[in-house]
């Protein structure tokens, strides 16, 4: 068997002109979306090219992977994932802290690199379990409580008929949202919220019991990931499913935390926040240690939410797909739109690999910088 040795790696800097929060959540600090789309080639001649998401300073992401990553992998076999991956946590507990969305990309390459190696698409490769999902909208832009009507009903006409949404506060409004979209969509609409909130507990509990009256399917993220006493709390006075870990440290290490203080009911990974495909899998298996759901949270970005749609279709206990809306901003750097049919389910694709396409044409033009090294 070959070992396929990467030999050649290359990283555009791509400078988006939109911003990836509303003014709200972006605060003082400018808030520039560049993307870093890493290629990495094997003597072979398999080749994988991802994303890396570069938000606020796209300069510090092409750092970390020149200065810190690209060192650890090059010249290595994409065989040995597992020793790479914890080569990055040592670098990362020594001084380094790398962003929570490195170094996931470069594993989900080394995991498309085998899956091509074996000619199979990559949840194959990995174990399929199922090969589509039902899509919810997810939507992050919106203020007005019209606004997210609108959406959800722009996307139901689509066939997709199940919306989170991700109210701005405070509480009061929160909640004179989730009663309007029930309104209007009526009890069969499958509806989450996400209000990336801090809340305080009596505020939590009170959103909650409205939202359980509602029929909500679960409340996601009203503290920050770290209030594990709040979490645990919450979930001991609610009958809804609280869902939480979408950006805890420490991949499975810090979700164990979690479980194992009972703060939370579904938890939450991707293969961007959560150290790729390997640290994913971990925390997917690790919930339905404890009969846990683990809701794969969306990437921002198309390629990856690829790999997350493989990761998805590869475990038994994740039942939706996160379609982070508009669609358009959060393609890039895909070629094509995510495969979405009519009635709203994904469909994994059947190709090598990720089985998607990078749009070039795009990031040759907004490439601001080119590195490339080889051995």
């Amino acid at each position: 068997m070959q070992d396929h040795i990467i030999k050649k790696i290359e990283t555009w800097q791509v400078r988006r002109n939109i911003p990836l929060f509303d003014n709200a959540r972006t605060g003082r600090s400018p808030m520039p979306w560049d993307i870093m789309v890493v290629r990495i080639t094997t003597d072979t001649g398999l080749v994988s090219a991802v994303p890396v998401v570069a938000p606020r300073s796209g300069m510090v992401t092409q750092s970390y992977l020149h200065d810190n990553i690209i060192p650890v992998i090059i010249d290595r076999s994409i065989y040995e994932r597992e020793a790479i991956w914890h080569e990055f946590w040592n670098i990362d507990r020594h001084i380094t802290f790398f962003p929570v969305y490195l170094p996931g990309g470069i594993d989900v390459a080394l995991w498309e690199l085998a899956a091509k190696a074996a000619d199979l698409p990559l949840y194959k490769y990995i174990g399929a379990y199922r090969d589509k999902l039902p899509v919810y909208a997810s939507s992050l832009f919106h203020a007005t409580t019209q606004e997210y009507i609108d959406e959800a009903r722009f996307y139901q006409r689509r066939g997709i008929n199940a919306y989170k949404c991700h109210p701005p506060g405070p509480w009061q409004k929160d909640m004179e949202i989730h009663q309007a979209l029930r309104d209007e969509f009526g009890p069969d609409f499958v509806l989450m919220s996400d209000p990336v909130a801090e809340y305080t507990l009596d505020e939590a509990i009170r959103v909650g019991r409205h939202m359980e009256r509602l029929g909500y399917l679960w409340l996601e993220e009203p503290f920050r990931d770290f209030e594990l006493y709040k979490y645990t709390q919450l979930c001991e006075a609610l009958d809804m499913p609280i869902a939480a870990t979408e950006t805890t440290r420490g991949c499975h290490w810090g979700v164990a935390q979690v479980i194992n203080q009972k703060a939370a009911d579904i938890v939450r990974a991707d293969v961007s926040w959560k150290h790729g495909i390997t640290g994913t899998l971990k925390i997917c298996h690790l919930a339905e240690a404890f009969g846990m759901r683990c809701e794969i949270h969306t990437s921002t970005t198309g390629p990856l939410e690829m790999a997350n749609l493989h990761v998805s279709c590869a475990v038994r206990n994740c039942e939706w797909f996160e379609y982070f809306v508009p669609h358009d901003v959060f393609q890039f750097p895909m070629k094509e739109p995510l495969p979405i049919d009519d009635k709203g389910w994904i469909h994994v694709p059947d190709k090598p690999g990720l089985g998607c396409e990078l749009d070039w044409d795009a990031i040759e033009n907004g490439c601001v910088d080119y590195k490339v090294i080889e051995v």
